[in-house]
């Protein structure tokens, strides 16, 4: 997957990852592990009876192999079916894994806007086609195996009367060609290599299902990429100056061939130079970057670094001299140091020191209890975007690169951050060859060229300067900004030096959600065994009791055949030739019957449990999904609750539970009630060779006992590496722009396969004792016979009947058989007792925040919101105060502005009215209602909001608009307005399919204005009463900053607002602005009675 180009994730969902990675690995390893050679033992012993039964008695055993072609062909037809059925099971899981990965990474999102029984609805539909899908799949097999039966009783039937025709017509002759002893030699080599036959039946099934998550696996191993980073080839070019040209260059996105983003651009950026691209959101600004980068291919022309093509140079090097922040910076699960030192492996802890005061970071890291080894948690969830920002950039520095590559790398900063970054961007970029991308245009006014990008072409190229001059599109782009902003009137150069004082000394907040020393703990006190795994399969009870009747028919089948068998040898021993036939006759009649009995076992049996098994995996997946989507953000914040684990535990748990029932009933009941009956019989007819052969009892109970003791700890270990492996697996993948950018493909394989290490290595240590174990039970199964024949004999020359001898050994050897092959799925038991005992966790888990007894519905509301005495630190991190103390009002159609530096709970305030969170103290009421009281969704039906960072979901742009209220069908109409109000009706409509085009995962198709836009109009489409907006307008260009805006303030009308923002021209309308600082509103009043304060609001806007 690290291997694959950025173009292929564009056109293949990888939010199935996590099952390719979970549940078709362990279908791949099911199928090619240790049921290979077990299998292969089974064929060995089919083929050597075969051998024997033609060396002994050709004639005779042909007539006994009459059905081998018809079973091949059936075998044949079937495995087909089961590859093709198999293929649709993993490409339903696969889509439903893609859901649940989508859905909790975007989690607050389906939260807010109340979307969980939609996502359920959308999860389901993928688990009914696999349960009917595989449901029909075991009723096939079932078929085969039935009609497999009856063909070889039918067989059994005819070769044992031509057996005996062929005896009784040489009888009386010196030599015949076939006596007693040779029938039943040919007889038996057959029976034993068709019974063998048969046991080798569910590793059939499990190789065809192998088979077909392999195909899925390997397409992706063997995929060759277009731009293949594995190949370690091309320049490495020494002395790089960092000189860029791009020549004629076209482009358009695989996934939007129809669209083309970039029309015959040329341009050239000089080593050393700042360049910045402007334009509209959409225009082609990131693409420029990304080409770059070498994510992508021009579709024509060509891209030269210092005169060199940019695909004959070698990748990972390109990249290394690369340093890139995004416009949504990505951080990893690990902690702050790891992640500033992705940016160059080998820089020393001074060198990540310097970086992040470069990127003014270090003052807020070192204030936390754990300094640069905090972990910020998935995706940096623990981190304000501030924060998240400095950290990229810091990470973007530290590898002192000769191209500089900043995509709105300040968007989220506060105006005194962005300064600071700002400043020691522009000193550092002196020695880059730096690309620049802001809408805020004061950001760029010093770059050495700014082009000017509309509709995929550069359309106006110069200084600053010079591009005013000319008074076109950048003059309007500025002329449009600087009439948004409203310039603060001078103080005295004392207050500025005194504010500047002010700000430096100001302490920020750390607002820091993950702990690593808090670890919750769910695991139940009471142990889990295979009754409890049997009992999840209880709502299945008929199917089961249906299923055991056939499987106990079916596993009383063999050893009753030995009975019948028996008392042939016994009727060929008789003179009358008549009578001989007469009971031959009977005798085939009985294998016939026995036949049909078992062919409609069989059908019933795999029906029946494979029902029973899909039914219960659905309803667990089901459950699993729904407990996730009903669990309180904190549960989500923790290490251990990682979207990737999350994910593992979905797919692999439920079919862990499954491997251990269903069918896997069938085949342990069937061999108990062989063995049972086997060990009955041989009582009834000769209770010392019954006891004879218990004697050998607790040796194969004591073998059982080891082997679960064993496959216990190993699959402990297995479920451990297998969370932490998918986890980081799927952080990679699905962040995989990020690591292309920073050349961390090997870094997260070789993270990766360290994780699984330890699982390999215990479980190659101790393969060798369950091999050993194994092959004790087999042997134990032929010294319990040698026994049973050597104590026969003795009996039989004190005057006990052969056909008795023959009875009770036959019988005693298929029971013991039984057990021997039962020892197979003792691994699969055990992985099931474990994974049931995870199910059971999280069903059992009561969420903190959910819906109490007698809460009240709010029908309508005005929209007060109040905060009174709150005191909040997040579940995680109790010892770090967010908000201490916070009081605050908005009154019915107020707008209150929420200001204050990164990180300081701004964004804590809008998370605790969603009731993400609920306070360590105080209240939050709603019209006077504490919201504690109020129903969930229908509190959270009367809230918009709008995040810094939009969450899109792999839908059509009309579906993502809609899911704003998730209460109702939205119609057409009320999709294009609130399009239209969100400026962003126009872009839509000039896509090929319009409404309908499909997003792609995360939104990835569109920019990042695109997408921010969408959001609002999602948000606007619910006509909610209070809206919340955390920096909504952060990622628009400035010309659709401003009609975004207007829409807004019209949106505001009528309703309560919140609003975050740290480009401050945004909130000078605000009704109310409220500075936030240690927790607390430390100023409050209007953008005018603020700046005569002079106070933190007033240095805010006059940074310095």
């Amino acid at each position: 997957m690290f291997n694959q180009d950025i173009s292929w994730y564009d056109v293949h969902q990888t939010g199935d990852f996590s099952s390719r990675m979970t549940e078709d690995l362990y279908k791949l390893e099911d199928g090619i592990g240790e049921k290979v050679p077990m299998f292969l033992n089974f064929v060995a012993i089919f083929i050597s009876s075969l051998t024997i039964a033609l060396v002994k008695g050709w004639e005779l055993a042909l007539i006994c192999l009459t059905s081998l072609p018809v079973s091949v062909i059936i075998f044949g037809v079937i495995g087909w079916l089961t590859t093709k059925l198999s293929k649709k099971e993993l490409d339903a899981y696969g889509a439903a894994a893609a859901i649940a990965e989508e859905v909790l990474s975007s989690i607050r999102t389906v939260v807010a806007f109340s979307g969980q029984h939609k996502e359920m609805l959308r999860y389901n539909r993928n688990l009914s086609f696999a349960r009917k899908n595989n449901i029909k799949r075991d009723t096939f097999q079932g078929m085969a195996w039935g009609s497999l039966w009856l063909i070889i009783y039918g067989s059994y039937a005819l070769a044992f009367w031509y057996g005996v025709k062929l005896i009784l017509e040489e009888k009386g002759l010196p030599h015949p060609t076939y006596s007693i002893k040779i029938m039943i030699t040919v007889f038996f080599s057959v029976m034993t290599g068709s019974m063998n036959f048969g046991m080798a039946s569910p590793y059939l099934e499990a190789f065809s299902i192998a088979k077909a998550a392999g195909g899925k696996i390997f397409s992706v191993i063997d995929n060759t990429p277009i731009i293949n980073l594995s190949k370690n080839k091309g320049q490495q070019l020494k002395g790089l100056k960092g000189n860029i040209t791009f020549k004629n260059v076209e482009f358009h996105y695989p996934a939007r061939k129809d669209v083309t983003v970039l029309k015959d651009v040329d341009l050239e950026i000089r080593a050393g130079e700042t360049v910045a691209l402007v334009g509209s959101s959409g225009c082609g600004k990131s693409t420029i970057v990304q080409l770059v980068q070498r994510f992508y291919d021009p579709t024509a022309g060509e891209i030269l670094l210092d005169g060199t093509n940019l695909k004959d140079l070698n990748l990972t090097w390109l990249r290394d001299q690369i340093g890139s922040v995004g416009q949504e910076p990505v951080l990893f699960a690990t902690t702050i140091k790891e992640n500033i030192k992705y940016g160059n492996p080998i820089a020393s802890d001074q060198e990540i020191i310097e970086a992040a005061k470069k990127a003014n970071a270090h003052g807020f890291i070192s204030k936390l209890p754990n300094g640069y080894n905090t972990l910020v948690g998935e995706r940096g969830a623990q981190l304000s975007g501030g924060q998240k920002q400095r950290i990229a950039i810091a990470r973007a520095l530290i590898r002192n690169p000769v191209i500089l590559l900043l995509d709105e790398a300040t968007s989220a900063l506060d105006n005194t951050s962005e300064a600071k970054v700002q400043a020691a961007i522009d000193s550092a970029s002196k020695n880059y060859t730096t690309i620049v991308i802001a809408h805020r245009l004061s950001t760029i006014r010093n770059a050495n060229k700014i082009l000017v990008f509309s509709n995929g072409k550069v359309v106006e190229e110069g200084t600053h300067d010079e591009l005013m001059a000319l008074k076109k599109e950048y003059y309007r782009l500025v002329m449009t900004q600087v009439a948004g902003n409203e310039e603060v009137s001078d103080g005295t150069n004392d207050n500025k030096k005194e504010g500047k004082a002010a700000v430096e000394e100001e302490e920020e907040t750390v607002e820091i959600k993950q702990a690593e020393d808090t670890k919750e703990v769910l695991e139940e006190k009471e142990s889990i065994s295979l009754y409890n795994v049997m009992m999840m399969n209880g709502k299945e009870w008929p199917y089961i009791l249906i299923g055991c009747v056939n499987s106990t028919i079916f596993g009383c089948a063999m050893p009753l055949f030995a009975v019948i068998f028996g008392d042939v040898i016994g009727v060929l021993a008789n003179p009358d030739d008549d009578y001989v036939r007469s009971e031959t006759n009977k005798t085939c009649i009985y294998f016939i019957v026995a036949g049909v009995v078992l062919a409609f076992s069989t059908v019933i049996q795999h029906y029946c449990f494979g029902a029973a098994g899909e039914k219960m995996t659905e309803r667990i997946r089901r459950q699993m999904f729904q407990s996730m989507l009903i669990q309180e953000m904190g549960f989500f914040d923790r290490k251990e609750n990682g979207v990737g684990a999350l994910c593992a535990q979905l797919s692999s748990d439920a079919a862990s539970v499954q491997g251990a029932t269903g069918q896997r009933i069938g085949t342990i009941v069937s061999s108990m009630a062989t063995l049972v009956f086997a060990v009955g019989l041989s009582m009834y007819y000769e209770w010392r060779l019954g006891l004879t052969a218990l004697a050998f009892s607790p040796l194969m109970l004591l073998a059982v006992f080891f082997e679960r003791r064993n496959t216990s700890g190993l699959s402990d270990s297995r479920e451990k590496s297998l969370q932490k492996s998918t986890q980081i697996a799927v952080e990679g993948v699905s962040n995989i722009r990020t690591v292309a950018s920073l050349s961390l493909e090997n870094t997260f394989h070789q993270i990766y396969v360290s994780e699984l290490l330890p699982y390999y290595h215990r479980a190659s240590r101790t393969i060798h004792w369950r091999g050993f174990v194994y092959g004790m039970a087999r042997t134990l199964m032929f010294f319990a016979y040698a026994a049973c024949m050597f104590y026969g004999g003795y009996l039989i020359t004190d005057g006990l009947p052969y056909e008795r001898v023959f009875k009770v050994s036959q019988a005693l050897i298929m029971g013991t058989v039984s057990i021997a092959n039962s020892l197979a799925f003792t691994p699969n038991f055990t992985r099931g007792i474990k994974a049931a005992k995870n199910v059971k966790r999280f069903l059992n888990r009561i969420p903190l925040i959910r819906n109490h007894p007698n809460c009240k519905t709010l029908s309508m509301v005005s929209g007060n919101v109040k905060y009174s005495d709150i005191h909040f630190s997040y579940p995680t991190r109790p010892n770090v105060q967010v908000l201490s103390g916070l009081d605050l009002e908005v009154l019915q159609g107020k707008t209150v502005a929420l200001v204050g530096q990164s990180g300081c709970g701004k964004s804590t305030v809008v998370q605790l009215i969603e009731r993400f969170y609920d306070p360590d103290s105080g209240q939050v009421f709603m019209d006077d209602e504490d919201i504690k009281t109020v129903e969930l969704n229908s509190l959270r039906s009367h809230i918009g909001i709008v995040s810094q960072e939009p969450n899109l979901f792999s839908k059509t742009i009309a579906e993502n608009i809609a899911y704003g209220d998730n209460s109702r069908e939205v119609n057409q109409e009320e999709i294009i307005e609130a399009a239209k109000n969100a400026n962003v009706h126009n872009f839509i409509v000039d896509l090929p399919l319009g409404y309908e085009t499909k997003l792609g995962e995360k939104g990835t198709q569109l920019s990042g204005g695109q997408k921010q836009r969408i959001a609002i109009a999602r948000a606007l489409v619910r006509n909610p009463k209070v809206l919340l907006l955390d920096e909504a307008t952060s990622a628009l260009d400035s010309e659709s900053e401003k009609v975004v805006q207007e829409a807004l303030d019209r949106a505001k009308l009528g309703r309560t607002c919140i609003t975050i923002a740290h480009r401050l021209s945004t909130i000078q309308d605000a009704d109310l602005i409220c500075i936030i600082s240690k927790g607390k509103v430390v100023e409050m009043g209007t953008h005018k009675e603020l700046l005569q304060l002079k106070g933190l609001y007033y240095q805010l806007q006059t940074p310095k």
